[in-house]
């Protein structure tokens, strides 16, 4: 499995989809699964479920394990991340309008992720409560700097994207890089 994918503009409109968005979160979150177990657990049915796997899988973003049995197939996500370059897509209007809507999703999906860990945190250990949590800082940076800032940043989460595999009390943890301008005037 490929570990990142650059999406092309049909990608971009197939993966704008709520439920579409939900599914391949679910494999790369959970692993892999059969289009009953995802329907089970994003509390849908079977047969829009499989519509949409197969939407994914003819842009590339999920695969058949090949480990199905009869009908019965497996699916798994075919990338462990997937990016885009916005400017990809300027002269492309469908592709911009889904863009705009997957970020938006993206930023909904992290704003809720880190509000259910605020609801729990308090049962947690003090030493993951002080290790996990948000934090904020401004650059003043040229646009090649800030490239050069996300690439060293992706380049540490790589390293640590499986330190813990050995240790019995690592837990998996997400992790979200958003960077945006603070005056957004056109400049």
């Amino acid at each position: 499995m490929p570990d990142h994918i650059q999406l092309d503009a049909e990608a971009v409109r197939v993966l704008a989809h709520p439920l579409r968005s939900r599914l391949l979160s679910a494999l790369r979150l959970h692993g892999p699964a059969t289009a009953t177990e995802l329907a089970d657990r994003l509390d849908t049915n079977t047969g829009a479920t499989s519509y949409h796997l197969r939407k994914l899988e003819s842009v590339g973003l999920v695969a058949d394990t090949g480990d199905g049995e009869g009908k019965r197939r497996l699916w798994q996500a075919a990338s462990r991340s997937h990016g885009w370059r916005t400017s990809d897509f300027t002269d492309d209007d469908d592709a911009a309008t889904s863009l705009n809507w997957l970020t938006r999703d993206y930023v909904r999906t992290a704003a809720n992720h880190m509000q259910g860990w605020y609801d729990v945190e308090h049962d947690w250990s003090a030493e993951w409560q002080d290790a996990l949590g948000v934090s904020d800082d401004v650059m003043l940076v040229t646009a090649a700097q800030a490239r050069a800032l996300l690439d060293d940043i992706e380049a540490v989460l790589a390293r640590y994207r499986e330190a813990g595999a050995d240790d019995p009390d690592a837990r998996r943890i997400s992790v979200w890089t958003m960077m945006h301008p603070l005056e957004t005037a056109q400049r």
